[in-house]
């Protein structure tokens, strides 16, 4: 058993933030948080002074599928704009420098996607940074089909004078598909287990389903007016939405709020994808936050070094977002819009024991740095 003895910490539950905290870990899970807990043989760890944060989840990421070394690449196979039928589990290298990067950064969950040089790209999964084996490291497989709108397949297709060669294409794209998965449905459904009256079998089809029957949601990369297109087929179809990048969103405010579609902003610096980044509003977060919608902040690395997501956390705090809010969108809405929130995103008595420990207060003072991460209760990076 640990003990972490004396922090304040940062619960993200309806505890909200405790001070003079202590946080008992046994078996890789919290076991009971709040002041002067008692423990017999545990070992204790002094945190006097130091902030703790939940883990950090990183909302929408390509970590592991490409080599920051080579530039070699497994997150996108380019050779027709629905590929649907993937998975993003076959693509991401577990002992990947950037897992390293991860947990010394704070970073313990990263939502891994494929794409988006697809319009329709694949699932995608949750999977900790460290830990004793691949397989043991996921934490929800999968928890979205992935796919994107825009000047991505666009600007992979287009030159082959492919569909899809502009947003229309991509929009029919999206129609097609849901509407081929929809008659899959309704001829499985018509066959009543009859092997005999079965449609072929479709991979990519079977994961449709999942999102029009709400077992997981569509992921999509999106900016500004496209939004406003995957709203209408999320009313259309009844799916499950989320905005990746969601450059734009202040343009929109009363229709996402009203729409239930969850929001993933950033990264705030990186590349701007010609004339759809061209408004970069960290700011629609917080608007979007208090009209509830469940934002969250992503670093869509490696194109993010990890240690940004704190930066860009602190670009909200200082266009006026409240700090607990604000770190909850890197730590409990994630986890919630990956539904894996049972597991991660809090520091409550049950969940993983994934807790990063700060010198300061991240997001609000400028120069946090991350003293400790842990993962299932291991030690994983702690500074010197």
């Amino acid at each position: 058993m640990l003990h972490l003895k004396n922090a304040t910490v940062y619960t993200m539950s309806d505890a909200h933030v405790i001070d003079h905290c202590d946080i008992l870990i046994e078996n890789g899970k919290i076991k009971e948080v709040g002041r002067s807990l008692h423990s017999k043989d545990a070992e204790i760890i002094d945190v006097s002074g130091k902030i703790i944060i939940p883990g950090i989840v990183d909302a929408h990421s390509h970590v592991g599928t490409f080599n920051v070394i080579t530039n070699e690449q497994n997150a996108n196979d380019l050779t027709g704009p629905n590929s649907s039928q993937l998975d993003i589990y076959y693509g991401i290298d577990p002992d990947s420098k950037s897992f390293k990067d991860c947990c010394r950064d704070g970073i313990t969950t990263s939502i891994i996607a494929p794409g988006s040089g697809n319009a329709i790209c694949g699932l995608v999964l949750a999977m900790k940074s460290a830990g004793k084996s691949y397989d043991q490291r996921i934490v929800k497989r999968p928890c979205a089909l992935k796919a994107a709108m825009g000047v991505n397949p666009k600007g992979v297709y287009g030159p082959r004078d492919q569909l899809p060669v502009s947003r229309l294409g991509i929009s029919q794209l999206f129609i097609d598909y849901f509407e081929n998965v929809k008659e899959y449905m309704k001829k499985k459904e018509e066959a009543k287990g009859d092997p005999e009256k079965m449609p072929p079998y479709n991979e990519g089809y079977e994961h449709g389903q999942w999102v029009l029957e709400r077992k997981i949601p569509l992921k999509v990369h999106a900016y500004q007016h496209d939004m406003m297109s995957l709203l209408r087929w999320k009313e259309e179809y009844g799916f499950d939405l989320t905005l990746d990048h969601a450059f734009g969103a202040s343009d929109f405010y009363d229709e996402i709020a009203a729409s239930g579609a969850d929001v993933i902003w950033g990264p705030l610096s990186g590349p701007l994808f010609g004339g759809e980044g061209c408004k970069v509003d960290p700011e629609c977060v917080i608007e979007l936050d208090k009209r509830g919608v469940t934002c969250a902040i992503m670093t869509d690395g490696p194109v993010l070094h990890p240690y940004l997501i704190i930066t860009q956390a602190g670009e909200i705090v200082r266009h006026g977002g409240d700090v607990e809010s604000v770190l909850k969108m890197i730590t409990l809405n994630p986890a919630k819009i990956a539904r894996a929130d049972d597991r991660i995103g809090s520091i409550e008595a049950g969940k993983d024991a994934d807790l990063v420990v700060f010198d300061k207060t991240p997001a609000l003072d400028t120069d946090a740095k991350v003293e400790m991460t842990m993962i299932d209760g291991e030690i994983v990076y702690q500074s010197k």
